[in-house]
């Protein structure tokens, strides 16, 4: 079922809420480390909104959704994840309000803005709208994005304004709590409150692999009994997104397998995030029958890796190794991403 769009009511009350937002430059004494929670009345999720700004280059209010959010934003922010690689762009959970120059917009917003008769002049002082979820590209906020997101604002004023009297508001009483913003119903509408809430904890999705084929693997050890090189194994998101008709456009996986000594690629194969856990034993399989090879040991450096290369490893001999950094792996895929680049530029 398609997404409903917000309607001309949703746009105008958001653009009213982010207009009023960069209005009171909250950026000047906000800084990007002090978060609060703004609670969705509808599903009650606790969106972490964070104030961008204060190094006067990127000027936004971005919404953090639920645990996995914030914990994605966590992890950028303290370097455990690297703000300038290509996974840093798609592991993003959020609602987004920033100020633009007027050649980042797209024509679906100057639709709305002419549908609305509102105009707008000078550097970053045209509101942009982004939906980010991991692995798709930002897209256009569907209704109830826009009514979240137009509350969001509304609390960030709110709060921004009386940070700025009281810089010890959001300090917590109790470490890895947060101020919230709780909604409750009364009488004239939508009333609001302040609570310190931890975080819900993480649902982490335990990755599962695939029941293997004995038979296949007996037959694959028979046939290439003798076993010579590395190989290094990982995989990452994909730098241009697939757009399918009706669906919103997304970045697919590419698996990677490069020899470790000569940094020859031995294969590297696209594949959808969701068939990912399934393709990526059969696409080693197939990869180990084409060339006729196995390898004596084979590197990765990620934890889902492993766990989907261990049930075939240890039936195979093959040494599996865990590693920080897989040199030519890195080598090969930023090459590759670059000529991508290049080539579309």
């Amino acid at each position: 079922m398609k997404d409903k769009s917000p309607s001309i009511q949703e746009w105008r009350d958001l653009y009213e809420a982010a207009m009023e937002f960069r209005e009171i430059e909250c950026w000047n004494w906000v800084w990007d480390s002090d978060i609060f929670g703004v609670q969705n009345p509808i599903n009650d999720e606790i969106g972490y909104c964070c104030v961008m700004g204060r190094a006067g280059e990127h000027f936004a209010l971005a919404v953090y959704l639920g645990t996995e959010g914030l914990e994605e934003y966590l992890k950028i922010r303290s370097g455990e994840i690297d703000s300038y690689s290509i996974d840093a762009l798609h592991v993003q959970k959020c609602l987004m309000a920033s100020f633009e120059d007027r050649r980042f917009l797209q024509k679906e917003d100057f639709q709305v803005t002419k549908t609305l008769e509102l105009k707008f002049r000078g550097h970053n002082s045209w509101p942009l709208f982004r939906s980010y979820r991991p692995g798709y590209c930002p897209w256009y906020l569907t209704s109830e994005e826009a009514k979240y997101l137009t509350m969001a604002l509304d609390q960030a004023i709110d709060v921004s304004l009386r940070f700025k009297n009281n810089p010890k508001m959001l300090t917590p009483p109790v470490k890895s709590r947060y101020l919230v913003r709780v909604p409750k119903k009364e009488k004239d509408g939508l009333g609001w409150r302040n609570e310190w809430l931890e975080p819900h904890p993480l649902e982490k999705v335990e990755i599962i692999a695939k029941p293997i084929d004995v038979d296949r693997l007996e037959k694959i050890k028979r046939m290439f009994s003798q076993r010579q090189g590395v190989w290094e194994i990982d995989f990452s998101y994909f730098p241009q997104p697939v757009k399918e008709k009706g669906e919103r456009p997304y970045y697919p996986y590419v698996i990677f397998c490069v020899e470790h000594y000569s940094y020859f690629i031995l294969d590297s194969h696209l594949v959808k995030p969701i068939e990912f856990v399934s393709e990526f034993a059969e696409q080693f399989l197939k990869l180990v029958e084409d060339i006729k090879s196995l390898p004596q040991e084979i590197l990765v450096k990620r934890k889902e890796t492993f766990k989907l290369l261990q049930p075939i490893t240890s039936r195979l001999g093959i040494k599996l190794t865990n590693v920080k950094r897989l040199m030519a792996l890195e080598e090969a895929q930023t090459s590759m991403f670059k000529f991508l680049t290049e080539r579309k530029t």
